[in-house]
């Protein structure tokens, strides 16, 4: 069964947007772009809120520039990748292999994770919060960059029930970036230990 990973890059306090939804703070490093490049690679759909996708289009037509090796490398990745929209704001969405969906992300998530394949991503915070309310994120990826935002959109939205996580992966880049990768611990596990 395929999984549901949730995968942003963090302020150290928590935020993946800045007050004014700014995220040029978060330009990775070429040791850190090669690694995402990996990520994007191993991932079978992509799934975006509206302002992702908007922010990532750009790939679609990057190979048109002047670009470093491995970012067109990037852009020709990304144009391959499936991607879903969720919006109920857009009315048609652009790009490569780019579909349009209004409603319905438990039943397009258990479609996706029942279908053979690698595994799903889901980027944004209005999503993937979405995503975490039906219980549907089977891990969470953070880039953890050495800055204090003081505001803006959270990568954790506010919950009603405690979700109990392992560490299963920990990586520090050169920019001094800390990937840490997480997944949920089942209740049997905890009542044992």
């Amino acid at each position: 069964m395929r999984r549901l990973i949730y995968s942003m890059t963090v302020s150290l306090d928590g935020f993946i947007a800045g007050p004014d939804g700014a995220i040029d703070w978060s330009v990775p490093a070429e040791e850190l772009f090669r690694f995402h490049t990996q990520r994007v690679q191993e991932t079978g759909v992509q799934l975006c809120g509206r302002r992702l996708y908007e922010t990532m289009l750009y790939w679609e037509t990057a190979q048109e520039s002047a670009l470093p090796e491995e970012h067109l490398e990037f852009a020709q990745i990304w144009k391959a990748l499936p991607k879903i929209v969720f919006s109920t704001t857009l009315e048609s969405v652009a790009g490569s292999n780019t579909r349009l969906a209004r409603e319905g992300v438990g039943e397009e998530v258990a479609r996706l994770k029942e279908q053979p394949g690698k595994d799903i991503a889901v980027g944004g915070a209005g999503l993937a919060r979405a995503c975490m309310k039906l219980g549907l994120i089977d891990e969470w990826r953070l880039f953890v960059s050495p800055v204090l935002l003081g505001g803006g959109t959270p990568y954790f939205p506010p919950g009603d029930e405690t979700i109990n996580l392992e560490l299963v992966e920990t990586q520090t880049f050169g920019a001094r970036v800390v990937y840490l990768r997480y997944r949920p611990v089942s209740n049997d596990l905890l009542r044992v230990g």
